[in-house]
């Protein structure tokens, strides 16, 4: 079980949203960089990174921030970017600055034939993110809610080549209610591909909970809030799915 720490990129800063609200954004750290190679001290074997301003605006927003941590980073650990990606120069140039994956979110479900586009060009670099409520997908910034079932889009992004599914509860991402397990794992086992979890990690709870289905299909789980209001120790729990994960092997 991966975990995955979030840097939320707004304004050049660090912070937590809770609800996807931008107004109601909580900044950690205004050296981005430095939170990223904090991360890594703690043991992390990837990084999340989230362009809150572009998810928003619908185009790049903190590029000099992202440059800052993948330059900091360096071959370290794979980082992954989501955040206003939508087309495939931004993609290309995200890329060619060290960034190894790619998530697209809204621009996935409004143009499809996009992320088609983007899976043929850059092969093994573009994951999707999905952020979904009672099964349904919500598209930009969690603002508006769509007709679409979760399971039937991503089955079609499978289709096209995705590397990896971020799913995100949104009734629970950055409230510390816990995982939604049984919607993660309905997801994950209709999938061939990996399902990263997201939304609402609180305690070690969701750490041994999601570490019980990684057989199914959840390889890794995206932590925000958790990890810097203290909740959850990163190391103690990185350390802990190791674990797990070595006495289930």
């Amino acid at each position: 079980m991966l975990l995955i720490p979030a840097i939320d990129l707004k304004d050049g800063h660090c912070v937590r949203l809770k609800q996807g609200e931008m107004e109601d954004a909580t900044v950690f750290s205004e050296e981005p960089a430095a939170m990223a190679r904090h991360w890594i001290d703690q043991g992390a074997r990837r990084l999340h990174l989230v362009d809150l301003n572009g998810a928003f605006a619908g185009k790049p927003k903190n590029e000099a921030a992202i440059r800052a941590i993948c330059e900091e980073v360096g071959d370290d650990i794979p980082v992954q970017l989501g955040g206003g990606i939508r087309d495939l120069d931004t993609i290309e140039r995200y890329l060619d600055n060290g960034i190894s994956y790619v998530i697209i979110g809204t621009a996935a479900v409004k143009n499809p034939g996009f992320l088609h586009d983007a899976c043929g060009a850059f092969p093994g670099h573009i994951i999707v993110g999905l952020d979904a409520k009672d099964g349904k997908v919500a598209v930009d910034g969690w603002s508006k809610m769509t007709g679409h079932d979760v399971v039937d889009l991503a089955k079609k992004y499978e289709d096209y080549g995705v590397e990896a599914v971020i799913y995100t509860d949104i009734g629970r991402d950055g409230m510390l209610s816990g995982v939604n397990i049984e919607a993660t794992v309905r997801l994950a086992q209709a999938l061939r591909i990996p399902v990263i979890a997201s939304g609402g990690i609180a305690s070690l709870v969701d750490i041994d909970a999601l570490c019980a289905v990684e057989s199914e299909g959840v390889a890794g789980a995206i932590t925000g809030r958790a990890i810097y209001e203290g909740t959850l120790d990163f190391a103690a729990a990185q350390a802990r799915a190791d674990a797990l994960n070595g006495v289930a092997g």
